[in-house]
């Protein structure tokens, strides 16, 4: 980075992590002001290209940084002004997310004071320690010089290579005093993409995809932005597609050649189905990762092509037949270009994949409609909104069995608009990431489908959604229970132990927080409550819509997983699994 300005006299270091701050693609940042950080808070008041926004939690509000980097791209990254220590503690969960999803945050805290003697200081913890292992990098400021140059390097490692968390510690002296400097500022670091594919490995890839009579692709996150060329070699080779939870919008649900989330008995009949018996696959910025692979139940074929931009990633869970340590952005449209002078013609398979695919949706999708339970059936709900919705509105879920309806029966139709925890599956993400989401594309639709467990955890920060006019309309599936984990508790346990809800209203803390409240108490109210809670976040209101969802039909992502995980247990673990079920079946 060459010089391309120079700063002089005394200023504070909070002056200074504004004008750091001013030069990166960041217009929103997320926290909480505390003594060791008002310094700064004053500094963003007066920035007229930042907008600093008051969290209830910052836990929330690292969701929401979270989800405003996933939904930008390019460089834009979501970014937490904190307190130290409490402000750390609470956020580490949104860190955490976004450390094990792949996703950069900048994260600024404040520090305690070293121009002083004293020991045992408030909020005084080693915060570089606990961050360690949910951070790309940390830095520990000590003068005011350092504090432009630390804030651009930790912006450049958050967004290179496999994206991530960084964070810096500006103590509170340092903040708040101010120091003369004389100093040549670097130039914010421009985003460039990772590392090209190595031309042999590229070859080798083609080779392995091209001589294979039943390839498929699985596509992650890594991918969501080379969608162009992934469904152009899907549609080379007649393959079909599956991918991650997280990189559901690497690929397009309507596309003909989507399969499901997944290809594990975990996944739906249309993934299921057509990854029988495939001899090559071809996997992009995927990790095999528990939940996509149905808690590592998937076949992976000899023949396995693997690309992703980390190559700690590569060989780790499947060994790879040819495995590239490359950015999708580059890799894919390379490997198109040699795919393509191999006069490949696959469209009889393509067609009878399609064929398969189309028949194996519509029958699961049939069955859904078909059943018959109390409440709100979820495909009709999923249908409803789906229907009034553009294809590059934005669907934020969370973690729970919400998350899995989603995942089977929601369509995707455009890259960045599915928003999903992942690896590190935290309850409470669906509803901030929402307004992060919301505020970064104010025109463009967001709706977040969250369980009430999980709602109840961070849906207070729908005020910060109504303070800052951010509409976002809230699906709760409301049944009372954290169900995903209840469920898994009926069989084996004959009890739900701290899976039942205590009494709570949702009408009630939607007035509390300024929010619309919609119900939708069966099948019939749907319709007339998906228009009128659409309506009025059109206003700039956010939405409560309170859906009596009826969980009685199982998805096939818990029972896949189910038999899966059971089957690995030994005989006699499973007698006494079994044993103990029938003999409470009886007993109680």
């Amino acid at each position: 980075m060459k010089a391309t300005s120079r700063i002089t006299g005394r200023k504070t270091g909070a002056w200074l992590i504004r004008h750091a701050l001013e030069q990166l693609p960041i217009r929103h940042t997320f926290g909480i002001p505390g003594v060791h950080n008002t310094e700064a808070y004053d500094e963003l008041s007066r920035s007229t290209r930042i907008q600093p926004l008051l969290v209830t939690h910052e836990c929330g509000g690292a969701f929401a940084a979270d989800a405003i980097s996933r939904v930008q791209g390019d460089g834009g990254i979501g970014c937490l002004v904190i307190v130290p220590a409490a402000g750390v503690t609470h956020a580490a969960s949104g860190i955490g997310e976004a450390f094990l999803a792949g996703v950069p945050m900048l994260v600024i805290a404040g520090g305690i004071r070293t121009d002083v003697p004293f020991g045992y200081q408030l909020h005084e913890i080693d915060m570089h320690t606990l961050l360690a292992g949910m951070t790309k990098g940390t830095w520990r400021i000590r003068e005011h010089r350092e504090i432009v140059p630390a804030i651009f390097e930790a912006y450049a490692l958050a967004t290179s290579g496999r994206p991530g968390p960084v964070f810096v510690e500006v103590p509170a002296n340092v903040m708040l005093f101010q120091d003369e400097v004389e100093a040549a500022l670097p130039a914010a670091p421009l985003i460039t993409p990772g590392p090209a594919a190595d031309g042999d490995h590229i070859r080798q890839a083609a080779d392995v995809l091209a001589a294979a009579v039943r390839p498929a692709i699985f596509a992650g996150w890594g991918a969501v932005d080379a969608g162009e060329a992934l469904a152009a070699i899907a549609e080379l080779l007649g393959a079909p597609v599956a991918t991650t939870l997280q990189g559901m919008s690497a690929f397009p649900g309507n596309h003909p050649l989507h399969a499901g989330m997944g290809f594990s008995k975990a996944a739906v009949p249309a993934a299921e189905n057509a990854f029988q018996g495939i001899d090559a696959l071809l996997a992009v910025g995927t990790r095999f990762a528990e939940i996509p692979t149905g808690s590592f139940g998937v076949d992976v074929p000899d023949d396995l092509v693997h690309i992703d931009i980390d190559p700690d990633v590569l060989n780790r869970n499947y060994p790879a037949r040819v495995a590239i340590p490359a950015d999708a952005r580059l890799a894919l449209p390379a490997l198109l270009a040699e795919l393509r002078g191999r006069n490949l013609d696959a469209r009889t398979r393509r067609q009878a994949v399609e064929t398969q695919i189309a028949r194996d949706k519509k029958a699961y999708r049939e069955s859904w409609y078909a059943h018959r339970g109390k409440g709100v059936n979820p495909v009709r709900l999923f249908d409803a909104v789906r229907s009034v919705l553009s294809d590059d509105a934005i669907v934020t879920v969370d973690d729970g069995n919400h998350t899995f309806l989603a995942a089977e029966l929601w369509e995707v139709r455009a890259p960045r608009t599915f928003i999903s925890p992942s690896d590190f599956n935290c309850m409470g993400y669906a509803v901030p990431a929402a307004v992060g989401a919301k505020l970064v594309r104010p025109a463009t639709q967001v709706v977040s489908f969250v369980g009430d467990g999980a709602f109840l955890m961070t849906g207070m920060e729908l005020l910060t959604a109504a303070t800052a006019g951010a509409g976002v309309v809230c699906f709760v599936f409301s049944d009372g229970e954290l169900s995903q984990i209840s469920q898994g508790q009926e069989v084996p346990y004959n009890r739900k132990t701290c899976t039942v809800l205590g009494k709570y209203r949702l009408d009630g803390l939607a007035a509390a927080t300024g929010a619309d409240y919609v119900a939708i108490p069966d099948d019939v109210s749907i319709a007339a409550g998906v228009t009128r809670a659409l309506e009025s976040a059109a206003t700039g209101r956010p939405v409560v819509v309170d859906v009596a969802i009826d969980y009685s039909k199982r998805t096939r992502f818990t029972q896949g997983i189910v038999k899966t995980v059971a089957g690995r247990f030994s005989t006699r673990e499973k007698i006494r699994f079994v044993g103990r079920a029938v003999t409470r079946k009886f007993t109680g």
